[in-house]
């Protein structure tokens, strides 16, 4: 009897659940700060009285044995078909050489910008003289370099806020550091760093986006000409570079770029300060005690004989002042390139360290630029700087030296506090309620906690404590808030960026997905819910920003008909409706065709081999989405091409024979008619 009563009664119990859960959700939300009146609306309308909310929804839950955190957790991220994400995630490729753009709280991927690595379906280095330009730019003397390892992509600021222009991203693997407009999200400039053969610091921004901060990693002579290891004390140096940006062109300007010489430690990621401490840059360091491995030859194995110290060295750059030094000319050249010497950084006072606990991991400046943190992975504390007590303690002078004359700042006279988070400690970002957050490797969490020094008026912990932990799956890297490295952070949610997924999704073989995992941490205190997992099927993510979606002003077409997105202007020789045609000069070939659903006119060409083609196409479509791609088999040729994009292509008629060319879009019902022939006779 008492089976069949709760064989009876078990289908109302979990009805009753899920509406308090949705009830609960419904409160939440209303509270959250930022919530939309879409929202709301939405989950108002799953109120007791909405038939909506039947058996069936009552029956799934209780199939998959959801749980009414699980179901929160869904309304929270569920979007419905047509809406659109508050946030936008710009990430790190890895190896793929790319950036991934994925929208919050959906958590799913828009799209993945082509960087350093050619992606056909951009088009992006495969055919189009513009993009083979671009790519060209990041050549190793000569030699074409087709992969990349992105790391640290930097949104372009205003005042210290995302301004949704620009975006740069970093190539640890070359040494390259890269343009994108987020105008038309493409990749505008590619640059390979002279001096330095690989980095790992690049790419950050200062306040107004002047100047790109691409620090160091592993030391070497400068230019990386050759050296024994035998003279690395010598001969071997640390670098950080400054790039200099023009936002009227776009572009970052070489000429008025320059580096800065540093001691043979291996420099790692930077931060700029903000607010009181603008004008100032923040870089880490590891290997301060000068090791050079040689485990096969009976040494000390590199992961030994760089964490012996106690303390490395946190580097402190006067950038206002190293930018009049180098403009004044106090540089010498290396490959080409300005660089401030070590003796002239150190004389004229651009450089000054401060220890920090041994094998940090990054350097984060808080919003209000008070307070600079860094986490040593090998210590469970993060050591807060005050940038107050560092500027005393440099007008203080009488300092210590390093081995090479850079000064060292007294620790216990610049360090503001110590908080023990955890094990592993990486990474901190910041929220709007006066929290900090940082990755823990090894515990495989994040912890908030609060900062001493209250930057808005919702801070009122006047103290530096943990808070609350939140267990992510695995291994959490880097971690990102929503703006949280801007002067105001807007907190709501957090991405723990994780380098292990071990049991989190169906088996794919040995080489498993990365995991980006999606935090709700709208709430104070210890209310952290974990939301979300994405799978990252493209190798070593590494790091991310999240801006408001509402900042980012892309465009929907291109403003003219025959616009060329390199130099974000009309392209004189760009082909016009009515005015295609075909024209030979000698054994060059030149033509313009236009495309349209659903043709490309002309739809013959006839050339001769050993002909050099310089083949001018318009797509002239002024409506959102209608693009068309374009490929010549047997040539390595395929476009994309935009609404109102021009694309020039060049190439040597090299085989003869038929040739089909095609539109590689599904751009309409007769897409597979539109198509063409190049002839090219023997």
């Amino acid at each position: 009897m008492q089976n069949e009563r709760a064989q009876k009664y078990l289908p109302i119990a979990v009805v009753a659940l899920i509406v308090i859960v949705v009830l609960a959700a419904v409160v939440f939300i209303i509270q959250r700060p930022n919530s939309s009146e879409e929202e709301v609306a939405a989950l108002e309308a799953t109120r007791p009285g909405d038939t909506t909310l039947s058996g069936d929804a009552a029956a799934i839950a209780q199939a998959r044995g959801l749980t009414p955190d699980d179901v929160v957790a869904a309304l929270k991220t569920y979007m419905p078909t047509g809406q659109l994400d508050e946030y936008v995630l710009f990430g790190s490729g890895g190896h793929s050489g790319q950036v991934l753009v994925v929208g919050l709280p959906s958590m799913r991927l828009l799209k993945v910008i082509a960087v350093f690595t050619p992606e056909p379906w951009q088009g992006w280095g495969y055919g189009a003289e513009s993009t083979m330009d671009i790519l060209a730019g990041g050549d190793i003397n000569g030699q074409p370099v087709t992969w990349a390892d992105t790391h640290h992509p930097a949104l372009s600021e205003t005042n210290g806020e995302y301004d949704g222009q620009f975006l740069f991203i970093g190539d640890k693997a070359n040494s390259r550091v890269a343009v994108i407009d987020l105008r038309d999200f493409e990749t505008k400039q590619i640059l390979k760093n002279p001096v330095a053969i690989n980095d790992h610091g690049g790419t950050f921004v200062t306040p107004n986006t002047e100047w790109v901060v691409e620090g160091g990693q592993y030391a070497a002579p400068l230019g990386w000409e050759y050296a024994s290891l035998e003279g690395y004390a010598e001969d071997y140096r640390g670098l950080v570079t400054f790039w200099k940006f023009d936002r009227e062109t776009g572009r970052i300007n070489p000429e008025e770029s320059f580096a800065m010489e540093l001691p043979p430690y291996w420099q790692d990621l930077c931060d700029a300060g903000k607010k009181v401490s603008e004008g100032w840059v923040f870089c880490n360091s590891i290997n301060t005690e000068m090791g050079t491995g040689g485990i096969e030859l009976g040494n000390p194995p590199f992961e030994a004989s760089t964490t012996q110290r106690d303390m490395d060295y946190l580097h402190i750059f006067n950038l206002d002042r190293a930018a009049e030094v180098a403009a004044a000319g106090n540089v010498v050249e290396v490959n080409g390139f300005n660089v401030i010497p070590l003796e002239t950084a150190i004389d004229e006072g651009l450089l000054y360290f401060a220890p920090e606990p041994k094998s940090p991991h990054g350097v984060d400046v808080t919003p209000g630029g008070e307070y600079m943190v860094v986490a040593g992975k090998l210590d469970p504390h993060v050591t807060v700087y005050s940038f107050a007590k560092i500027q005393a303690a440099i007008e203080a002078g009488n300092l210590e030296t390093d081995d090479y004359g850079v000064p060292i700042l007294n620790f216990d006279d610049v360090m503001e506090a110590q908080v023990e988070l955890g094990l592993g400690p990486l990474h901190t970002q910041f929220d709007n309620q006066g929290y900090a957050y940082t990755s823990l490797f090894l515990d495989s969490a994040v912890a908030r906690w609060s900062l001493g020094g209250p930057y808005d008026e919702l801070n009122s912990d006047p103290g530096w404590a943990l808070v609350a932990k939140e267990s992510v799956h695995y291994n959490i890297g880097h971690l990102v808030t929503a703006e949280g490295d801007t002067a105001s952070p807007d907190g709501n949610y957090l991405v723990s960026l994780n380098k292990w997924s071990v049991d989190r999704f169906l088996n794919v073989g040995p080489l498993l997905p990365q995991n980006f995992q999606l935090i709700d941490i709208s709430q104070p205190g210890d209310n952290l819910q974990l939301l979300y997992d994405m799978p990252i099927g493209v190798g070593e993510p590494h790091y991310a920003q999240i801006i408001k979606a509402d900042k980012l002003q892309a465009w929907e077409v291109y403003p003219e008909i025959g616009w060329d997105p390199h130099s974000q202007s009309v392209d004189p020789t760009a082909a016009q409706l009515g005015q295609e045609r075909i024209e030979r000069n000698g054994d060059t070939v030149e033509i313009w065709m236009t495309a349209v659903r659903s043709h490309f006119t002309p739809e013959r060409i006839e050339i001769k081999q050993g002909d050099h083609v310089i083949w001018h196409i318009t797509n002239v479509e002024r409506a959102r989405d209608a693009t068309h791609g374009f490929a010549i088999p047997g040539y390595n040729i395929n476009l994309s091409i935009e609404p109102g994009e021009s694309i020039t292509i060049e190439f040597d008629a090299t085989q003869d024979g038929v040739f089909s060319y095609y539109c590689t879009e599904f751009c309409s019902a007769l897409h597979l008619e539109m198509t063409g022939y190049l002839l090219v006779q023997p």
